[in-house]
Order: C-alpha cells, then structure tokens, then sequence
C-alpha cells in the first residue's frame, strides 16, 4: 500500500500554484487567459544584477558555498539593514537560503516543536500555517478584516496570547493584502510581546520596497523585544528575481546558527552564481527599486479604481505589496447558467471559465470572503481583465 507520512498527510496543496497551473492549462488549449494569481513581479532582472552573475560565471564560482551563504552577500545584508533600516548585525547572525520560503521554514523548523502554538494574523500567506504544521506546531489564527484594514490589533494580539505560546508571524507589507503596519501600530504590537519574554517574532518583509507610504518600518527596531525578532527577506521581490531564489534572515546568533545546521543537513548553500548577483542587487544602483515600485503604485491606483467600478466587489486602498484582497460574499448564493457561487472558491473558478481572468480564492489565506487579484502585470492587462470580471459578474443574480 502507498502511503505516505503522516506529515505530509497533514499539509495542503499550495492554492496559488493550483490556480497558476489551471490558468496555464486553459493557456495551453489556446484561450487568452489573464493571469492575476501570481505573487511575482513581471518586471525582468535590472541588468547590472544579470551582469554581475555573467561575471560570476566567468571567474567560476561554481563550488559550493558557505552553508549560510558567501561572506561578502551577508557582509552586504548587514550593510543594507544598518543603512536602511537602523540595525546592527554582523555577518554571523545571517543565512542565506534558496529563497524566502526556505528561510522561513528553516527558522520554524528551528525553535518549533511538539505542541508549541504560533500566532498567525489572517489573512496570511498561504504556506505560513502548513509550514508550523510541518514544524509539529500548531496555528493559531487571529482575523483582521477588511474594516480594520486586514490588521491585527495590540488588544486581538494579547487575546491569542497562551502558555504554549513560542512565535508570532507577521508579514508587513502582507501577502495577501498589501496592508503596511505603521510604526506606531508596531510599537503597540511590540509592548505587548515585551510581557512575554519567551515569544520570538518571525517578520516576513520580502514586500519591503514595495511600499507607497515611504519608509519601511521593521518590529525589530523596537529595543524591548529586539533580540527575539527574526527578519525574513530576500531579493525576489524588490529586484524581480524571483527565480533567482535567494531569501535570508537575519536573527539572534543562536538561531542563524541553528538555521546553518538544520540547512546544512538538507540544502547546503544557496546557488553560488545567484549568490553574486544578490550581493550586486544589494550594493550596485537602486534606482531599479524605485522605478518598479513607481510603476506598482501607478498600477494599484488603476486597480483599486476599476475594483470600486464593480458592484458587490468590497476594496481598501492598500499600500504595498502587489496585491487587492476585493470581499466578494455579497455574490455568494448567485447563479449563472445553472452554477451557483457557494464561495471565494467556487467565484475564482466561474471567473477563470467565464471571464478567462484567474484570481485565487482567499480561503487558503484564512479569508474566504475574499480573492486575492495580483496587479504584477501590464496595464493593458489590468484594463482588460477588471472590463471581463466586471461583465462577467454582471451576469450573476
């Protein structure tokens, strides 16, 4: 009999990628599908980061790397977090992964075990509560809507807050819904995690650059819980590299050095050419991230403006990331020849068969209220597919 663990019994397929994969099998028999279900910047690698690997080629790194990554990409990081964001590391506090993801998980997989409880903010990225599950941890959800512009307060915080309680994740600016916690929204967060000495807060800010209110804020820059915080971040976004896959954290000296062993028995370093080409990301011109940021924010005007358009569609104005996270209830129980919407899900799937337009269902990100519409792509596109979505639901009654 096939069987296969336990723990991977317990996960769930990733959504996103389902509805990628169902839109790129309509593209396939010839439909023209727009895809807003994709968490990638459309933008190509700036030229002097593609440069830098061509280089990296030539002069043969292609030996394997430190476990954490090459000194001179951390030297890098801890240059980029002490200009940009005010903190100090040093290089031993940093290890680089194959992508974000990884790094998340290597950090979950590190100080989670058996019955310890994480905090989850929802809605969430997708993978957050499989990989505590993958952990043996369990999730704990806390919901934030769309009234309260999908962020969790200080007060819903100390509610979720138990015995077993061991990490928070927070992911600002968010994936799935562009919400940015202000400083002041984080002290608040911050004062109550510095009651609970034995919480460590894991703060995903891959979406950093890809703000429209100017600059970043981190948990970490807060003195009374700094030393329990772990940053996640990487390239993928800000560079539009994200095939690249080189993610890090920068963390308490025990937990990069627990993170170092952990990927050293099961990846070893990330590739040693994108290695290269991250370090010149982070050093070279970064004229690149303000130019594709400008055009995201051109494009999340567009979009918001054309979701208010629709009847029945619920839209904040969000200020990063790359993403609208509309509520939709208001068509659930409507029909159409015959089908009727039940939920986010069933809406997604009329709207990719009806509208050739793929969006993905926020169930999976702990909302399913809501969909989740990337605005990662052309103008033209956008255009195009909100005057298809808009048709489309018209039809629903």
């Amino acid at each position: 009999m096939i069987q296969v663990s336990n723990r991977l019994a317990a996960l769930s397929p990733s959504e996103t990628l389902a509805m990628s994969q169902k839109s790129n099998e309509l593209k396939a028999q010839g439909f023209d599908v727009i895809n807003l279900s994709v968490g990638e910047p459309d933008f190509f690698t700036p030229n002097h980061i593609k440069q830098a690997a061509k280089q990296a080629v030539d002069q043969n790194f292609s030996f394997y790397s430190p476990v954490p990554g090459y000194p001179a990409l951390r030297n890098a990081i801890c240059k980029k977090l002490e200009t940009e964001n005010g903190l100090s590391f040093k290089a031993d506090q940093i290890v680089c992964s194959n992508g974000a993801k990884q790094s998340i998980c290597n950090v979950l997989l590190a100080i989670i075990g058996q019955g310890d409880e994480v905090i989850i903010p929802a809605p969430y990225w997708v993978s957050y509560p499989e990989m505590v599950k993958l952990a043996d941890g369990t999730p704990i959800e806390v919901y934030a809507g769309i009234d309260q512009d999908f962020k969790m307060t200080a007060a819903q915080l100390e509610s979720a807050i138990t015995a077993k309680t061991k990490a928070l994740i927070l992911c600002s600016p968010s994936n799935p819904t562009g919400s940015v916690y202000s400083k002041e929204e984080l002290q608040s967060l911050a004062e109550v995690l510095a009651k609970y000495p034995d919480i460590y807060i894991l703060s995903d800010e891959i979406y950093e650059h890809i703000n429209y209110i100017g600059k970043h804020e981190s948990i970490a820059q807060f003195e009374n819980i700094r030393d329990r915080v772990v940053i996640i971040n990487g390239v993928s976004k800000a560079y539009a590299m994200t095939g690249w896959r080189i993610g890090w954290i920068a963390a308490p000296k025990w937990i990069a050095s627990a993170c170092n062993t952990l990927q050293g028995q099961y990846t070893s370093g990330p590739n040693s050419v994108a290695q290269k080409a991250a370090e010149a990301a982070y050093t070279g011109d970064q004229t690149c991230v303000q130019d594709m940021c400008s055009a995201f924010e051109r494009r999340k005007k567009l979009v918001v403006q054309l979701a208010r358009e629709i009847p029945g569609l619920k839209t904040n104005d969000p200020q990063g990331a790359f993403y609208i996270f509309p509520d939709c209830s208001s068509y659930f129980g409507k029909s159409f020849n015959g089908k009727t919407i039940q939920n986010a899900g069933d809406l997604t799937m009329y709207l990719l068969e009806d509208a050739y337009v793929a969006c993905v269902g926020g169930t999976a990100f702990g909302a399913p209220n809501c969909i989740r519409m990337s605005y990662a792509t052309s103008d033209e596109n956008i255009v195009k597919a909100f005057a298809r979505i808009k048709e489309s639901l018209a039809k629903l009654s």
